[in-house]
This record gives structure tokens, sequence and C-alpha cells, in this order.
């Protein structure tokens, strides 16, 4: 089976995001569909002094805007979120490793690209120092795709990049229609990926917070190794 998975391009995901990755054979960034209002691709959450606190790119796209039109609404906005990074996670276990590859990170962004560009620039950057050789293709760059909707332009996506299975989140199974898949001789497999407990600025663990928040507090090679535990 090659077991194809599609994500709207967040902004440094949650590690099930790059479960998702780990376990495909190609993983496709949804840059073209519309920046979605109270989502993750402008922001994600860490912890700040202890609590669950977002991490926000500005932007104030027009209705309807794509996500790989849509830019930030501030310019400095990037250092900023170093500078909270750095105050933040300061005195995490393995900030004295991690944060030179963090800063480098940033640094390489072009802070007034899009927003799908600056997401996936730093999802496969991140995937580098995870230890993740994944394969990547975008949405945009499929003939036609954009004008289907909803599980038909998964099925479509799927289909035009050679996949013959479609890796889905565990909500997924909420919408999904396990029909329309059979029908186009595809298999629909869901994620296995549950977050595990790892030390935290907080007493009680706060799950779906960052990479960022694990890599600070665990180091690059743990990060890893909490990630593919299961694969």
């Amino acid at each position: 089976m090659t077991l194809i998975a599609i994500h709207q391009p967040n902004y440094i995901p949650w590690l099930g995001y790059f479960h998702k990755i780990a376990k495909a054979d190609l993983f496709v960034f949804l840059d073209d569909t519309q920046f979605p209002k109270q989502g993750y691709v402008n922001r994600v959450q860490i912890q700040d002094n202890g609590q669950t606190s977002w991490l926000t790119i500005p932007a104030r796209p027009s209705l309807g805007t794509p996500i790989n039109e849509t830019h930030a609404a501030q310019e400095r906005w990037s250092e900023r979120h170093l500078s909270r990074l750095r105050n933040t996670y300061r005195k995490a276990a393995a900030f004295r490793d991690v944060w030179p590859v963090v800063e480098n990170l940033y640094g390489a962004l072009n802070p007034n690209a899009t927003l799908a560009s600056i997401n996936s620039q730093l999802v496969m950057e991140t995937c580098g120092f995870l230890g993740l050789t994944g394969r990547f293709a975008f949405a945009s760059s499929l003939p036609n795709s954009s004008q289907l909707n909803g599980g038909d332009r998964l099925v479509d996506i799927v289909m035009k990049v050679g996949g013959t299975g479609y890796l889905s989140g565990r909500g997924g199974a909420n919408y999904q229609d396990p029909a329309a898949f059979e029908a186009a001789g595809l298999d629909l497999v869901y994620t296995t990926f549950q977050p595990r407990p790892y030390p935290q600025a907080s007493e009680e663990f706060a799950p779906g917070l960052s990479v960022l928040d694990v890599v600070f507090n665990l180091g690059f090679e743990a990060a890893a190794a909490h990630l593919t535990a299961d694969i």
C-alpha cells in the first residue's frame, strides 16, 4: 500500500502531525484551501509559565483567501516569536542544545512569505532534525484539484499522486465517507497516535502542544523516539 497523508500546512504543529508524516509514504500540504479562522494554520499552543498559551502569527485575510495567498499582518512577528520562545523555554532541560537550531530555523524564514510557504518550510526543516525522511507535495501543484471539495478532493489527490491508501487523523472518522474511498479502490487508514506524557513545565501533562515544546523538554533525539514509538 502506498499511503498518502493530506493536511493543511499548520504552524509548527503538534507531534501527531509529524507522526502522520512519519507513517505516510507521501505527505501532501493542502496549501490552496481556504484560510481557516480559529484554526492551526497561524497559531499553535505552547506552555508559558506552566500555562497553556497561544503562539499566533497575526493574519487578517479576506474571507475565502487560500492559505497560499495569506500573509502575516505584521512584519516582525518572527522576531517576537523567537523572543517569546527563548523566554518561555530557557529553563527547559534541552534548551541549550535546541535553541541554536530553533533560532536558525526562524532566521532562515522570509516573514513576508505566505503562511503556506512559512509553515511548510518549518515543518520540512523540523522533520530533518527529527530524523524523518518523508516525501512532500503541494495540492496546488496538482491539476484541477481545487475544483473539488471535502472527501471528493481527498480521493482525487490520493489518486493523482499515485496512492493506494489515505491516512486520516482519528477525528476524520466523524466525517469521512468510507464508501467514497472504497469506490475509488482506496484503503482508508486512521492514525494510531496517542500523545504520551513527557516532562513539561506544568505538573499536569498538557497534550497537543507544539513540537517545539517536546524538543525543548526532551531534545531532538528523544523527541524522535517519542514520536515513532508505535510506528
